[in-house]
């Protein structure tokens, strides 16, 4: 069994602020803004809940950097690590050919979904991997749709001249 981790995402306060401070830093982007996302079927520790979230994300060589503003108070898996106002590393994510063994995986392992629910056609889960790892694995369903838009990210930092830095992330899908 090999699995390439293809995703370092981490809870922020602000992901405008973040990503510029990357860019300025790093050399990297553009970034691209997914705001108040949503998600089809969330589930909280197995209970139904939703929560208010944007992302900001770009694709550095092989890595997706992800990062995540929580907006509202709701529990959710970020605030499982981080309370509000804090930040830091939260999760690598993985694309997995078969999504319902991979889940089993790692459940059979002992560790608790934190949540799960579907990004359009994509059904994904964060495995709270936190006790052993450090961080949590976002596990995502191979689909055409996670892989056009890994492909799109790609060509996008591939092609960036450093103009337009931060973008809005409907030109992925």
């Amino acid at each position: 069994m090999n699995h390439t981790i293809i995703q370092m995402a981490y809870v922020v306060r602000d992901i405008r602020e973040t990503a510029k401070d990357w860019q300025e830093t790093f050399g990297i982007g553009p970034f691209f803004l997914l705001e108040d996302i949503n998600i089809t079927d969330p589930h909280y520790r197995g209970k139904p809940q939703e929560v208010d979230f944007s992302v900001a994300v770009c694709q550095t060589g092989d890595i997706h950097v992800e990062f995540i503003q929580q907006n509202c108070d709701s529990p959710s898996c970020y605030r499982d690590m981080f309370a509000a106002g804090e930040e830091g590393f939260h999760h690598v994510g993985i694309i997995a050919e078969d999504y319902e063994k991979e889940v089993a995986r790692y459940t059979d392992m002992g560790f608790e979904i934190a949540f799960n629910g579907a990004m359009g056609p994509m059904d994904f889960c964060y495995v709270d991997t936190s006790s052993k790892m450090g961080c949590m694995v976002e596990v995502l369903e191979n689909q055409p749709f996670i892989n056009n838009y890994f492909s799109n990210l790609r060509k996008a930092a591939e092609n960036w001249d450093g103009s337009n830095p931060i973008r809005s992330a409907a030109e992925l899908f």
